[in-house]
């Protein structure tokens, strides 16, 4: 086999021998090219998830995996085309927090969040961390509290997009904290996190695989980690609870979903290989470094996972008064 980044489309480029002929049953899954919808821009966590398990996907069973990024719109543009395909199990779409923060959030949606979707399993959780440039003068979540206080709307927080997690983590610490402080939206955690570093916002929830680099690299300061308990690759940052703001709390999960329809014994060949492959000493060595907990549930454990994360994220979003 032969595996090629295609830096122009954003894809891997896999040359393979196909293993057994087409077919719908689990037997002869996969019998074509498997498309990967990643609903957000490249160099995100969940496209960096997406690109480590399709690349390792294509070389268990032989067949093309090929990444789509689909930006915009909260992750529903690309959540969309996911819905439309066919209930196959050849097209596989990444969830992030947004999938469950969605149907609170926008007034209405092109697709049915639960009934044009079959969970597959949830990948990881990963934490994220409270990153501020360096040059603003707060060195814990109790300063950057006090300082919103006293210079009420002076404070800008960076996101990767409407209903993101850096989007929702930052509404979630301004209700709990009773401060004012404004919204910048970017297109992805990319461009989020570059304008952070330039200074043209103050502060942002950054994901922690995404924020170490440039926290030890002194381009950003980092104040708090989101989980309830402090990250196993960065333990000396607290967590937000434990710096001022006691019950704050949240993972951002990473799922795969495919579409509702899919056969029950693809849908659970698909889990099974993907919980196989998270299990792999290099894999686990990857997301361990990039701060991920690696879950890999089942399907029903996953949709239970998420009738949960709904109930949350519209309370979250009912607090904060943010609709579209």
């Amino acid at each position: 086999m032969t595996l090629l980044w295609n830096a122009v489309h954003g894809h891997f480029n896999i040359t393979v021998v196909p293993q057994g002929g087409g077919g719908a049953g689990a037997d002869d899954y996969p019998g074509k090219p498997i498309r990967f919808i990643v609903p957000f821009a490249q160099g995100g966590p969940g496209d960096i998830l997406a690109r480590l398990i399709g690349c390792n996907l294509a070389q268990s069973w032989g067949q093309p995996v090929l990444i789509e990024n689909h930006p915009g719109a909260g992750g529903t543009i690309g959540t969309e085309i996911g819905a439309r395909s066919l209930p196959d199990g050849h097209t596989l779409i990444l969830a992030a927090s947004t999938h469950a923060i969605n149907p609170s959030l926008y007034a209405k949606l092109p697709y049915d969040t639960v009934k044009d979707f079959q969970p597959v399993t949830l990948m990881i959780s990963m934490p994220n961390i409270l990153v501020v440039n360096p040059f603003v003068a707060v060195d814990s979540v109790d300063d950057l509290i006090a300082f919103a206080r006293s210079n009420p709307g002076r404070l800008k927080y960076a996101s990767g997009g409407i209903g993101t997690p850096s989007h929702l983590g930052a509404e979630l610490l301004k209700t709990m904290a009773g401060i004012d402080i404004v919204h910048v939206q970017f297109n992805g955690h990319a461009s989020a996190g570059a304008a952070l570093q330039k200074g043209e916002v103050s502060m942002m929830f950054d994901a922690i695989l995404l924020a170490l680099p440039e926290v030890r690299a002194g381009k950003v300061k980092a104040l708090a980690v989101t989980s309830a308990k402090r990250s196993a690759v960065a333990r000396e940052v607290p967590t937000v609870a434990e710096s001022g703001l006691p019950g704050f709390d949240f993972s951002p999960g990473v799922g795969m979903l495919v579409r509702a329809g899919t056969p029950s014994a693809i849908v659970n060949k698909l889990y099974k290989e993907v919980e196989r492959i998270l299990r792999l000493p290099d894999v686990r060595e990857r997301l361990a470094s990039d701060g991920a907990e690696i879950i890999g549930s089942s399907p029903g454990e996953y949709t239970a996972y998420m009738d949960r994360e709904f109930a949350k994220w519209a309370e979250v979003v009912r607090a904060s008064g943010i609709r579209t």
